[in-house]
């Protein structure tokens, strides 16, 4: 079957058209692609109720091997379809062909197996033991259950990384879920939708996939009474908005939102070798990526020789046609956010920043946008504080490392870091002393399906991946009984 032109709905078994369609845009070109459903607020109720139905009349929640079943059996679907995923994925996201080999397609399909596996295994009752109590013995466990409904809402920049790191971990746990795709990227949601639904027996109404050109679907899903839970990945003036939104029925949270990490280059660091580190980083699909590390800190007397190997270093990223395999960096997801992303650079030149490279949109058609790295940025500087999500650096110097640490925590967000030093142990140190919820160690990549990711501060709530990612969609009940006498 083809997915490149799936525009249906996933609900309650069923695959649907909407009565309304929106367009999908190839970014690399700025032509329509085709349309996608465009779902309502009668069509979210439909979604919910089918959920709610599923998770308190069925076995789901409690047919472990059902569940297990159904997992492999989407993880052999996405197996069978990936060449088209891939192509699905580079046309809609924009995404170079070399990144769907990694987090944009293959990390992701291989996450599902990895839940599988985790699954089977899992432990979900702990014993812990008897008490003495009014003159008795009472034997008390835990046993933990699903949460619930899930609504997972999720972003454009990996659609299938954080469709399947919501819905995944959901299913294992024993919820049903109702996933509303990133109007940006429909396609990649409605394709995962098609596959569950024709090539899975996860049953009727357990997993409901939904796309939509408004925000009206996403805002009734985190207000619906019918609803236990919400994740969500995005912005954090959104998440705000949803964590405000979902606290008049006291729904659980899970956000993983924005990020302004820092990447601290300490004195005896190899200068050449962070250089390509940062700059090929910010690079990757085009800056859009909540953790890539988008500050640049360096030691004041060490400023001009890195900021000149950096400028080097990006002059030398490959952008252009994402189907080429030789392709570094794509374009912006819209026109919208390249206007974005050019509004920032210009304000920040305004305010005293000094442009090196880019600074502008490529000329060539698509949503393209020049590696750009900007100097003699104030730390408050709103290029140094708010979330850019394009190929922008901003460089600032420090004195020492104290204040490089200063630095790197004067932010609102807390998601992720790098620290690159001659050692480790140094960097290691360092790294403790920011806060934030993951860290690059020279160069090191922390980001697989074992491992939980998520933020401090305004960056989120909860972790992702992982067996954090699995108990995020667990609820705790304890029992005890009074042991014979």
């Amino acid at each position: 079957m083809s997915l490149f032109h799936e525009e249906r709905l996933l609900i309650d078994g069923e695959l649907v058209h909407a009565d309304r369609s929106f367009e999908t845009i190839d970014p690399a070109t700025g032509k329509v692609l085709g349309t996608a459903s465009d779902a309502d607020t009668g069509h979210v109720g439909a979604a919910v109720a089918a959920a709610r139905r599923a998770f308190d009349t069925t076995d789901w929640m409690r047919d472990r091997a059902l569940r297990l079943r159904c997992l492999r059996q989407l993880y052999d679907g996405l197996h069978r379809h990936r060449e088209e995923l891939r192509d699905l994925t580079i046309a809609e996201v924009g995404a170079p062909r070399q990144l769907t080999h990694g987090a944009q397609l293959d990390e992701p399909v291989e996450m599902v197996k990895y839940y599988a596996d985790l699954l089977e295994r899992h432990e979900f009752r702990e014993d812990l033991g008897t008490v003495e109590s009014r003159g008795r013995s009472h034997r008390r466990w835990v046993e933990k259950e699903a949460a619930g409904v899930v609504a997972a809402i999720v972003a454009y920049n990996f659609p299938n990384q954080l469709a399947l790191a919501k819905l995944v971990p959901a299913l294992a746990a024993g919820c049903t879920v109702v996933l509303k795709g990133a109007p940006d990227t429909p396609w990649t949601t409605l394709a995962l939708g098609r596959i569950i639904a024709e090539e899975t027996d996860i049953p009727a109404g357990v997993v409901n996939v939904l796309t939509s050109s408004g925000p009206e679907t996403g805002e009734l899903l985190t207000t619906h009474p019918d609803v236990d839970m919400v994740t969500f990945t995005g912005s954090t003036p959104v998440g705000r908005a949803i964590m405000a939104a979902a606290s008049a029925t006291l729904k659980r949270v899970f956000l993983e939102l924005g990020g302004k990490s820092a990447m601290i280059v300490l004195d005896d660091a190899d200068l050449r070798n962070a250089a390509m580190f940062a700059a090929f980083t910010i690079c990757s699909h085009s800056g859009q990526g909540c953790a890539l590390t988008s500050r640049l800190l360096v030691r004041r007397d060490q400023h001009d020789e890195l900021v000149t190997l950096v400028a080097a270093m990006l002059g030398k990223v490959s952008y252009g046609d994402p189907t080429d395999p030789g392709t570094h960096m794509g374009p912006l997801i819209s026109e919208k956010q390249r206007t974005k992303v050019h509004g920032m650079v210009e304000r920040a030149v305004a305010d005293g920043a000094r442009l090196v490279t880019g600074g502008r949109p490529a000329e060539r058609e698509g949503f393209f946008y020049e590696p750009t790295l900007l100097t003699d940025v104030d730390p408050g500087a709103e290029i140094a504080q708010e979330e850019v999500f394009g190929p922008v650096l901003a460089v600032i110097p420090y004195d020492d490392e104290d204040d490089a640490v200063r630095i790197a925590n004067d932010s609102m967000y807390g998601l992720s870091g790098t620290v690159m030093a001659a050692t480790d142990e140094r960097a290691v140190a360092v790294a403790r002393r920011v806060r934030s919820g993951t860290f690059s160690i020279n160069g090191g990549n922390f980001f697989a399906a074992d491992a939980p990711f998520g933020g401090f501060k305004q960056s989120g709530i909860g972790r992702e991946m992982g067996v954090a990612g699995l108990e995020e969609f667990l609820e705790l009940k304890t029992f005890a009984v009074p042991e014979q006498q």
